[in-house]
C-alpha cells in the first residue's frame, strides 16, 4: 500500500511488515506518526494574514524593464498621490512583516518618480532601484508561488436613459435601504468581515438576490434607474467588469462605475457553462461566452441566473472609472489585488504574458513582458494573494486581452528604504 498524503512522506508498506512481530509494526508506524508531525508545520496554505502575503527578496532580484510610456506611469503615480494626500498621518501600510506611514508612502513614491523622469537605461534603472528600494514578493498560490493574471477593461454599451421596446434591461443605482454592516463593530475577532443587508419589519436580513431583483422585480417602480440597456449579457458584463459607458442615442455617452453590491457571492457564469458541457475549459473567454449565448438565445436566463451577485451603479464624471481608492484607473498601468492583503495604491511591478494582435483582430501570440503598476483596485473574485486582475482599458485590445488573459506570473512591490 502506497501513501502519500504528505509531500515529504513517501513510505512503502508492503506485506513484509506484516510478518514482522507486533512490537515491530508499532515501532515503524510510531516512526511514521513521528515524521507526519514534524513535516505539518511546513504543508503550505493559503496566506491570511497581511504580514505573510509579502516577502522581502534579498538577493535575486528580477530584472526592471518597462515595455509602456512613461507618461502613462507618471499618470498612476500621481493618482496614487492623491489618495495618499488625502489620509491622514497617522494611516499605515503593511508591506509583509513590515509597516511604514503614509509620509514614507509619498516619500517613495516621489522618488521613483524621479528616477523614471531622468529616462535611465536598463542597467541605471536596476541600479538605482536596488540602492534605493526594497523589494517585496507576493506570496502567491500556496500550490506553486505564482501569481494567476487575469484582466478587467471598460465595456462601451449602446443604451437609452428611457426603457422601450429595445431597451428594457435596467441598471440600478444603490438603493436606500442597503447597507453594510461592519460585524468588527460588535466583536473583534470579525475584524474586515462585513455583510450587506436590508431591514423587514425590524428584522436585519440578506439584500435581494439577483432572482429576486430581476426575475421578481424587487427594486421596480423607486426610481433606481440609471439607463436601460438592450441585451441582459450587456448587463452581466458591466457588472462583472465593475465599470463602462453607455452610448446613448442622441451620441452622448455616459459613464458608470461600481457602488455597491448586493452582498451574496459571485459565481462564475463561465465556469457554470464549462460544468454543464456548454464550453471547454480552454475555450472559456468573455468572447466564447458571448458568442455561445448569440447561439443559444433560449437558455441565456438560467445561465446569466447562476450567479446570485449583483452590482450597483453610479454616475462617474469623465476621467475614467475609479478603483478602490477612489482614483480613475489608468489603463494598463492599474491592478487590482486583495486589499486586505497589500498596501493600497502601492508602486508594483509584475511579470507574466500579454496577447499579440494580429490584422484579422485575432490572438496571434502571447508574450513575455514586465511593468510597473500601481495598486488601485480591487475585485469581489480577487481573493488571496495569487489572483490580480490588469485594468486595460476600454479600446478593443483591452477587450481582447481581458477576456484572455489567464496567465501566471509574478507580482512584487517596491518601498523606499527607511533610510533614504
Amino acid at each position: 500500500m502506497k501513501t502519500s498524503f504528505f509531500p515529504c512522506i513517501r513510505v512503502e508498506l508492503t506485506s513484509t511488515i506484516y510478518l514482522m512481530s507486533t512490537v515491530h509494526r508499532y515501532m515503524i508506524f510510531a516512526i511514521i506518526l513521528l515524521l507526519i508531525c514534524s513535516c505539518y508545520p511546513f504543508i503550505k496554505r493559503e496566506v491570511k494574514e497581511p504580514a505573510k502575503a509579502l516577502k522581502k527578496v534579498r538577493y535575486f532580484w528580477p530584472e526592471f524593464h518597462d515595455d509602456m510610456d512613461i507618461d502613462s506611469l507618471e499618470l498612476a503615480i500621481d493618482r496614487s498621490l492623491q489618495y495618499y494626500e488625502r489620509l491622514g498621518d497617522d494611516e499605515t501600510f503593511s508591506f509583509g512583516p513590515d509597516v511604514f506611514p503614509v509620509s514614507h508612502m509619498k516619500r517613495s513614491m516621489r522618488t521613483f518618480q524621479r528616477i523614471i523622469r531622468q529616462n535611465p537605461d536598463i542597467k541605471r534603472l536596476n541600479r538605482e532601484l536596488k540602492k534605493k528600494f526594497v523589494l517585496y514578493k507576493a506570496a502567491g498560490s500556496w500550490r506553486d508561488g505564482k501569481v494567476l493574471f487575469t484582466g478587467y477593461y471598460e465595456p462601451i454599451l449602446d443604451g437609452s436613459l428611457v426603457p422601450d421596446s429595445i431597451y428594457r434591461y435596467p441598471l440600478y443605482r444603490k438603493p436606500e435601504d442597503l447597507f453594510r454592516i461592519d460585524l468588527g463593530l460588535f466583536r473583534p475577532r470579525f475584524y474586515g468581515q462585513r455583510l450587506i443587508a436590508r431591514i423587514d419589519d425590524h428584522d436585519i436580513i440578506p439584500y435581494y438576490t439577483r432572482e429576486e431583483i430581476v426575475g421578481g422585480k424587487a427594486l421596480e417602480g423607486r426610481d433606481l434607474e440609471l439607463a436601460w440597456l438592450k441585451d441582459p449579457l450587456d448587463l452581466a458584463i458591466l457588472q462583472i467588469q465593475g465599470s463602462g459607458m453607455v452610448r446613448l442615442s442622441n451620441t452622448h455617452t455616459i459613464r458608470l462605475g461600481y457602488s455597491a453590491a448586493n452582498g451574496h457571492p459571485y459565481r462564475s457564469i463561465g465556469r457554470y457553462m464549462i460544468y454543464k458541457g456548454y464550453i471547454q475549459d480552454e475555450e472559456l473567454s468573455l468572447q466564447t461566452i458571448r458568442s455561445f449565448l448569440k447561439d443559444n438565445p433560449d437558455i441565456k436566463e438560467e445561465i446569466l441566473g447562476v450567479n446570485p451577485s449583483y452590482v450597483f451603479f453610479q454616475v462617474l464624471d469623465d476621467e475614467g472609472p475609479l478603483g478602490n481608492i477612489g482614483v480613475p484607473l489608468t489603463p494598463g498601468r492599474s491592478l487590482a489585488l486583495d486589499d486586505r492583503l497589500f498596501p493600497k495604491g502601492a508602486l508594483v511591478f509584475i511579470r507574466t504574458e500579454k496577447p499579440v494582435v494580429g490584422e484579422d483582430g485575432g490572438i496571434v501570440e502571447w508574450v513575455p513582458f514586465s511593468r510597473f503598476l500601481m495598486n488601485q483596485d480591487t475585485g469581489g473574485v480577487i481573493k488571496g494573494t495569487g489572483r490580480a486582475d490588469i485594468f486595460w482599458g476600454n479600446d478593443s485590445y483591452a477587450e481582447l486581452a481581458a477576456g484572455h488573459l489567464k496567465h501566471r506570473g509574478d507580482v512584487y512591490f517596491l518601498v523606499q528604504k527607511p533610510d533614504y
